[in-house]
């Protein structure tokens, strides 16, 4: 029986490094694990999703979509829900000519 390490695996289901395809998955998946650390940091500050959507100005149903992904959501939003879950949060984005750093 052939054995494949995961870096095979992973070319091979999703896709080689680089391509639209490990691209999106790897977009997906990090939205996800957000959705999951909101979800968990709320709950551990005893907050209801209603109770943080009243904190950011948002309908409880937005919270729910945050947490499961299920809609896109504005920048502006989660920084909010962060802000309002009191997380530290560092955004660096490198363009060709340009290097910016935003922190909360």
């Amino acid at each position: 029986m052939k054995t494949y390490t995961l870096d095979e695996v992973q070319d091979n289901l999703i896709g080689k490094i680089g391509t639209p395809e490990r691209d999106r998955f790897e977009y997906e998946l990090k939205l996800e694990l957000i959705g999951q650390a909101i979800k968990q940091t709320r709950q551990e500050r005893n907050l209801t999703q209603e109770e943080l959507g009243k904190l950011i100005g948002v309908q409880k149903a937005q919270i729910s979509r945050i947490e499961s992904n299920v809609s896109n959501v504005t920048i502006d939003t989660l920084m909010r829900v962060f802000k309002a879950l009191q997380a530290k949060v560092k955004l660096q984005v490198e363009l060709p000519h340009y290097k910016i750093n935003l922190g909360q």
